[in-house]
């Protein structure tokens, strides 16, 4: 029987950081995007709301500059060796991520079958942010549906890493998830619980699930 890995990458493929992070510190904007990070965790920002304000934020964004965000990530390691482990075994992997689909897809070239993130305008910023493109926690299992039946899979063949309240409603419909250096929010309510910096390591516990 074959599975389908969903990853969640801020704070789960990322150590201790995110996207936005990554990409503020490459335009010296830090404190700036840290606001808004606080303001949407604590309910006072919705995704479309913090993706527009972070617009504003990073409007000389530049291409080299993601590239260079991304490269500088702290990236959890291990990631290429697992996703290649998972193919490797006939099972597919993919990242659905709340942050920049022009970030996240950039997982495609370590060997993700699938990546979706928010669609933001392009980079460098021309056009204002359209809401509907903007993705919530709701919608990584709107997501995660849309893969199972591209890949002839259903929930129960799922498995789930992450780390935050954006992938509870995720965690709560897949049998198997691992929480990854996550908050009691995932932690509790997950199947199993990692913290480390080693993807492996969290990966191997999936393992034993089956």
């Amino acid at each position: 029987m074959s599975r389908l890995h969903l990853f969640d990458l801020d704070g789960t493929l990322i150590h201790g950081s995110a996207a936005a992070v990554e990409i503020s510190r490459q335009l010296g904007v830090e404190p700036g995007i840290g606001e808004l990070e606080r303001a949407f965790a604590a309910g006072g920002l919705t995704p479309p709301q913090f993706a527009a304000r972070a617009v504003e934020l990073w409007k000389e964004l530049t291409e080299a500059q993601v590239a260079a965000a991304f490269d500088a990530a702290p990236w959890m390691d291990g990631i290429r060796e697992v996703w290649a482990d998972i193919r490797a075994r006939g099972e597919r992997c993919a990242v659905i991520s709340l942050s920049p689909s022009f970030f996240v897809e950039k997982l495609l070239d370590w060997g993700a079958d699938a990546a979706r993130g928010s669609l933001w305008p392009a980079v460098p910023f021309r056009e204002p942010v359209d809401p509907s493109g903007i993705l919530d926690a709701a919608a990584k299992v709107r997501i995660a549906d849309e893969l199972c039946v591209q890949y002839g899979l259903g929930r129960a063949d799922c498995v789930a890493y992450g780390d935050s309240m954006s992938d509870a409603s995720l965690f709560a419909v897949v049998p198997v998830s691992v929480a990854v250096n996550a908050d009691h929010h995932v932690r509790d309510i997950a199947t199993h619980a990692y913290r480390g910096r080693d993807l492996r390591e969290a990966y191997a516990l999936a393992g034993a699930a089956r």
